[in-house]
């Protein structure tokens, strides 16, 4: 459930309670009322980026080879979440977000997250940060979506522009057996 173990008001040991004004809903939360682990989702931003007429994927350098996925990152205090995608695609591909329009906003309980979609009309030249190690361009007709996160995004921004959505299959994990393979 969570790592927090103490209050951060008096240092009491935290307790899984049933929350009454919250249905039953358990929480762990302070003995004296001090404190509740709400455990919202975190929201974060994606983008499907088109540049130069084709969609851009990238791997993250913690992933296998083959896994490729949107651009995203986690809003900031004091932006939007417009500001936010723009400012994580300039980190993460140096790109400069030239239009950008809500897909729709998904949720990913395994990860606790709330994922807010954006395609986005991207200009510049890529040069990834430390945190990508490769991306590839693709035409929006041979994006593969992905059953989970982002990849419904994916799919509802193609279904919008009237192209064929196909799935990629999972292989009894998480991990795609389809090419280009992209994930969250």
């Amino acid at each position: 459930m969570s790592q927090f173990k103490f209050c951060p008001v008096c240092a009491a040991s935290l307790e899984l309670r049933a929350d009454e004004g919250e249905a039953g809903k358990v929480r762990l939360a302070c003995p004296d009322g001090h404190w509740t682990h709400w455990d919202n989702p975190l929201p974060v931003l994606a983008a499907l980026v088109e540049i130069d007429g084709k969609m851009l994927t990238a791997r993250n350098a913690a992933w296998a080879e083959g896994r490729f996925a949107l651009i995203t990152g986690f809003m900031e205090r004091d932006e939007t979440p417009e500001q936010g995608i723009a400012r994580e695609l300039k980190e993460e591909t140096d790109l400069d977000a030239q239009e950008i329009e809500l897909i729709g906003v998904y949720e990913f309980m395994r990860k606790n997250e709330l994922i807010i979609a954006y395609y986005v009309k991207a200009s510049g030249s890529i040069r990834l940060s430390p945190e990508l190690v490769e991306y590839r361009l693709t035409e929006a007709a041979d994006l593969r979506p992905w059953p989970a996160g982002t990849g419904h995004a994916v799919a509802d921004w193609m279904r919008r522009r009237g192209l064929d959505v196909q799935y990629v299959e999972f292989a009894g994990s998480s991990t795609p057996i389809a090419t280009p393979q992209v994930l969250k």
